[in-house]
C-alpha cells in the first residue's frame, strides 16, 4: 500500500454509562494509503462514528496513537488539532449541516477563505467542483432551493474544496433514497478519486461498500 494519510495503532474509547464501563472502540488497527478508498461497515451502534470522530481529530478521551498526514496527532494540543483538520481532512455528514443563508457556491467558498485563500480563487475552485457534481445551474441556489441529493453534492463539494488528503464521510448518502443514493455516492467516489484524495466512508450498507477499494468491518470494537 502507499504512505498512510492516516494511521490508527491501538486505538481506545471507553464511556461510562450509569457507572458502567462501555468499550466502544477495543484497539483499533487501520491505514488508509494516498488515494485510497476505504468503507467502514458496521450496524448502527457499532461505532463507526466514535472511530470518525477520532479520525477528524474532533473530540479527546481516545486512547492509542493517531497519525494524520505522517504528525502524531495525539500529542497535540487543542489549537494544533484544528490546524491538522484545516490542512489535511475534510467532513461529510449524513446531513448535510449547509449554512442557511448562503448559495451553493458561497458554500463551497468559505472553508477556503477560513484558510486565506482570495476570494477570486475560492470562487473559481468552488464553480469547478459544483459543476463536476452537476450542479453548474445551482450555483446561486441556497440550500432551502435544493432537492436532498443537490444539497449532499454542495456538502462533497464543501468537503474537497481545500484538497485534503483525507475525506471522512459518515453515512454521506444515508437520508437520500436508494436511486439518489447510488448517483450521490458514484459522483462522490469519482470526484474524491479525481482530486486524489484519499477517503474513509462509514456505511451499513454493503451494495455501497463494495463500490470501494477497500471494506474494513467494525464489529464489536475491532475492525476485522
Amino acid at each position: 500500500m502507499s504512505e498512510a494519510v492516516v494511521h490508527l495503532q491501538g486505538l481506545t474509547r471507553s464511556f461510562e454509562q450509569g457507572g458502567v464501563r462501555i468499550d466502544v472502540l477495543r484497539g483499533v488497527n487501520l491505514s488508509v494509503g494516498q488515494g485510497e478508498i476505504v468503507a467502514l461497515l458496521g450496524p448502527s451502534g457499532s461505532g463507526k462514528s466514535t472511530l470518525l470522530q477520532a479520525v477528524g481529530l474532533l473530540e479527546g478521551g481516545f486512547g492509542g496513537g493517531i497519525a494524520i498526514a505522517g504528525t502524531d496527532a495525539s500529542a497535540l494540543d487543542a489549537s494544533e488539532r484544528t490546524q491538522v483538520r484545516r490542512d489535511h481532512l475534510g467532513f461529510v455528514y449524513q446531513f448535510h449541516h449547509l449554512l442557511p443563508d448562503f448559495t451553493a457556491v458561497e458554500n463551497v467558498m468559505l472553508p477556503q477563505l477560513v484558510v486565506g485563500t482570495r476570494r477570486e480563487q475560492a470562487q473559481v475552485r468552488a464553480e469547478e467542483l459544483l459543476g463536476s457534481l452537476g450542479l453548474s445551474g445551482r450555483l446561486t441556489h441556497r440550500p432551502s432551493q435544493l432537492s436532498g441529493g443537490e444539497q449532499q453534492r454542495v456538502a462533497v463539494a464543501r468537503a474537497l474544496a481545500n484538497r485534503p488528503n483525507l475525506v471522512l464521510a459518515d453515512e454521506p448518502t444515508g437520508n437520500l433514497d436508494e436511486n439518489t443514493s447510488e448517483r450521490v455516492l458514484a459522483q462522490f467516489l469519482e470526484l474524491v478519486r479525481g482530486e486524489g484524495s484519499a477517503a474513509l466512508v462509514a456505511t451499513h450498507n454493503e451494495r455501497l461498500a463494495a463500490k470501494m477499494d477497500r471494506v474494513v468491518r467494525l464489529h464489536e470494537g475491532v475492525l476485522e
